[in-house]
């Protein structure tokens, strides 16, 4: 055990003792290991270190099978690291590319983010808040969508991809006021959507049966927990060059989206996820950890079943952007509105040779976009990444939880009466459950990376409105 992790966390110490854990520190990185597992952790200094995230982070590094123990290249997990159902949250994983753990990134396929402009001023918006507010909560809080899809058109998304569905989604419903060619041209700011691939077989086949017209119960919502609809202010601009590329201007607003693949997700992530459980060897001992692999054939099966959720968690944040901009252009006029990025934080993908997990993590490639929200009460950052490959080309994908939210059910909960921003919901617990003090600051966050060379802050933004399901 290290001596300085000793004398300054005697507790901790000891309980990374009792679970076989060493641990080492230098600056802000921790670097763990245990028998056949070891990862590194870029943690700021006023962040505690929490053992039930360590040991699922060194569970994940050690995932294999009684004939192949070792599949795994490298771990590592960010600064909003902290504890998940089996994998942590904040950790990215690198495995052969044969190999994959379809239980670290769950259920919730292609969660990610969705950053537009719109083109105004906050005083512009503020003027005409009443009804743009009415206009988005009948759609994103009471559920009244109107989004149809021809099962020829679902078929399309799945089997051949997002350009494939917007030539055959017929123009009723949301899709009547959409402009396609603006939907097509964004589709380059959607990272990693290119790459997923997809089949329909994986969908329900309802959705993909004959010619009827589907309405897919979810698609076109936000979700429960920390999924957002958020109206943001441009407050500082770190970058000229980014904010000028992504269209951002001090004091316009913008709109962060944040969402996944709904039932979809649930459907296919739930269905490999028992898969790669029944595939374990029998008469051989099942892992604590309750994470299992799946390789070969198996892995690459799960590949596309994951990449036709993947494509519908895309049409999905689609969906709510156009939410915003029918409400927008219908109060203000904000025609203008563009994409700035879509980054996934919660999928499989295959680069540099290797299956990266990333499990509320962010792809940050040399010169690629993220988004690192705060919280309801804290900034928001979009950041450049700059490709550092001991982070698996990788950064946070905000600010991380820091209180459970069965603890913040017990607590009082701020006056937001005092504050600019407001949360729109119908759920009073959403206020409690995701109220700012429920995270880690942000500022930390993202100095940390900064420091370490995975990303570069180009532009800051506030929150003001954020929808909560």
């Amino acid at each position: 055990m290290n001596t300085s992790l000793v004398s300054c966390w005697p507790r901790l110490a000891k309980a990374l003792a009792r679970a076989g854990v060493t641990a080492e520190r230098e600056g802000h990185v921790w670097r763990l290991r245990r028998e056949q597992a070891e990862a590194q952790l870029l943690l700021p200094a006023e962040f505690p270190l929490e053992l039930k995230a360590v040991s699922q982070l060194l569970d994940f590094a050690g995932v294999g099978w009684p004939d192949r123990p070792q599949p795994v290249r490298c771990a590592c997990a960010t600064p909003d690291f902290h504890p998940g159902s089996l994998a942590p949250v904040g950790s990215i994983v690198a495995t052969d590319p044969d190999v994959v753990v379809p239980a670290a990134i769950g259920t919730d396929i292609n969660c990610g983010m969705r950053l537009l402009t719109t083109g105004v001023s906050q005083a512009q918006l503020a003027a005409h808040e009443p009804r743009w507010i009415a206009l988005l909560t009948r759609r994103l809080l009471h559920g009244e969508t109107d989004a149809p899809v021809p099962a020829a058109a679902f078929r399309a998304l799945f089997d051949d991809g997002a350009a494939a569905f917007l030539d055959a989604v017929a123009a009723q419903g949301v899709w009547a006021g959409a402009d396609r060619s603006r939907l097509q041209r964004e589709l380059a700011g959607c990272v990693g959507l290119s790459r997923f691939g997809g089949a329909a077989r994986h969908a329900p086949e309802a959705w993909v049966r004959g010619t009827a017209r589907v309405r897919a119960p979810d698609l076109g919502t936000v979700g429960s927990g920390n999924h957002f609809v958020e109206f943001q202010v441009v407050e500082a601009v770190l970058d000229r060059h980014v904010a000028h590329a992504a269209g951002l201007r001090v004091g316009e607003v913008a709109v962060l989206i944040h969402s996944g693949s709904r039932g979809l997700g649930f459907h296919v992530g739930q269905r490999w996820m028992d898969r790669a459980h029944e595939s374990w060897p029998a008469g051989h001992r099942h892992p604590a950890s309750r994470l299992y692999a799946l390789r070969g054939a198996d892995a690459h099966g799960f590949l596309e079943a994951m990449g036709t959720a993947a494509r519908y968690a895309w049409l999905n944040r689609v969906v709510l952007a156009e939410w915003v901009r029918e409400a927008l252009e219908a109060t203000v006029g904000a025609a203008g509105s563009r994409l700035v990025v879509d980054v996934p934080h919660n999928v499989v993908s295959a680069e540099h040779g290797l299956n990266l997990h990333r499990k509320g993590a962010t792809p940050a490639q040399a010169g690629q976009w993220a988004l690192l929200p705060g919280s309801m009460g804290d900034a928001s950052y979009l950041v450049s990444g700059l490709g550092h490959p001991d982070w698996l080309w990788s950064c946070s994908h905000g600010s991380g939880r820091a209180v459970r939210r069965q603890t913040l059910r017990r607590e009082a909960t701020r006056d937001a009466a005092a504050t600019d921003w407001r949360c729109l919901t119908l759920r009073e617990e959403r206020r409690w459950e995701e109220a700012p003090e429920a995270y880690k600051p942000i500022g930390p966050v993202i100095e940390a990376q900064e420091q370490a060379g995975l990303l570069r802050a180009a532009v800051r933004l506030r929150p003001w409105r954020t929808f909560k399901a």
